[in-house]
């Protein structure tokens, strides 16, 4: 006889506005208590001292976290010129120390550079594994670390404040992988200067944006009100760049069994036409409910993963 799960059969996704000195973990161990949610995750770690969207699955919602992980984001950070840290945020112990103060014109001027497909070298201390560890383990046992330049992609980079001359606020647009802190240390090595991360909020993951962003004591509120379902959302939000289908009852009850279906001339057309270059991935939908993510194969549907809601 199967086990059977502890908590609520809860899915859909929460958009965290994630608080100061909270790890993702643990945010989600919060939530996925205020919930009473058998299951939960996230898509894509944040750091305990930064803020911002951090986007949480409950239940089968659990299925699509691969998608939005590799969902381009978007970042507001704060350079604070004068100290390199090892960690490159404002927690690390410092490294090197500079009077040299970047003017707003010098940082205008050197971010084209840093735009486009460019190789970045992630910081020491990230969750990336190195013979099976953690990066940031080994950083912090003393050991060195080399990571290999990366790929990444950079949209757009921009100046949005320049408190002082000792701080400069930046906008980013980027793809996944992408370090703020090695962004951050480049630029400030680009211009001959000392800096680091100072303040972090992310305010964008895919579809999901800081301001419909809920804080933790929003939701605390509404559970004791036992309205949590209020801040729930569907389990196609993280899948907003994926063409969606609907499918007959029939049609949905045979993916949910693990067969293909058969696309009419049409409906394979219509899919094709919104299909993202190289992507064969298609929601399948009925009655108003995901019933699976499919691959579009010779004009058939086949399933890679079935939803139970």
């Amino acid at each position: 006889m199967a086990r059977r799960k502890k908590g609520q059969a809860i899915s859909g996704w929460i958009n965290l506005d994630k608080p100061y000195d909270l790890t993702s973990t643990h945010a989600v161990s919060r939530v996925r208590r205020l919930f009473d949610a058998q299951k939960a995750g996230h898509a894509g770690t944040l750091d305990p001292l930064a803020t911002g969207v951090l986007p949480i699955a409950l239940g089968e919602a659990t299925k699509t976290v691969p998608f939005l992980v590799d969902a381009d984001k978007s970042y507001r950070f704060t350079i604070a010129w004068g100290r390199t840290t090892a960690t490159y945020d404002r927690e690390g112990a410092t490294l090197a120390e500079s009077d040299v103060r970047p003017t707003l014109a010098q940082v205008q001027a050197v971010l084209p550079r840093f735009i486009g497909e460019i190789d970045q070298v992630p910081p020491a201390y990230s969750a990336i594994k190195v013979d099976g560890e953690r990066a940031y383990d080994l950083a912090r046992a003393g050991e060195t670390v080399e990571l290999a330049a990366r790929k990444v992609r950079i949209f757009d980079a921009r100046v949005v404040d320049a408190e002082d001359e000792d701080h400069v606020t930046l906008d980013v647009d980027c793809g996944k992988g992408t370090y703020v802190r090695a962004l951050v240390r480049d630029i400030a090595e680009a211009l001959g200067a000392c800096g680091h991360v100072s303040a972090l909020r992310r305010t964008r993951v895919g579809a999901f944006t800081e301001q419909s962003a809920v804080a933790l004591a929003f939701l605390e509120d509404l559970g004791y009100e036992a309205r949590q379902s209020e801040a729930l959302l569907p389990v196609e939000t993280a899948l907003d760049d994926i063409p969606v289908l609907a499918v007959t009852d029939e049609d949905a009850f045979r993916l949910k069994q693990g067969r293909s279906i058969v696309l009419v001339p049409r409906q394979v057309e219509a899919v094709k036409a919104r299909l993202k270059p190289g992507s064969r991935t298609v929601s399948a939908m009925a009655g108003g409910s995901m019933v699976a993510l499919c691959e579009m194969r010779a004009g058939r549907l086949e399933p890679s993963r079935v939803f139970n809601l």
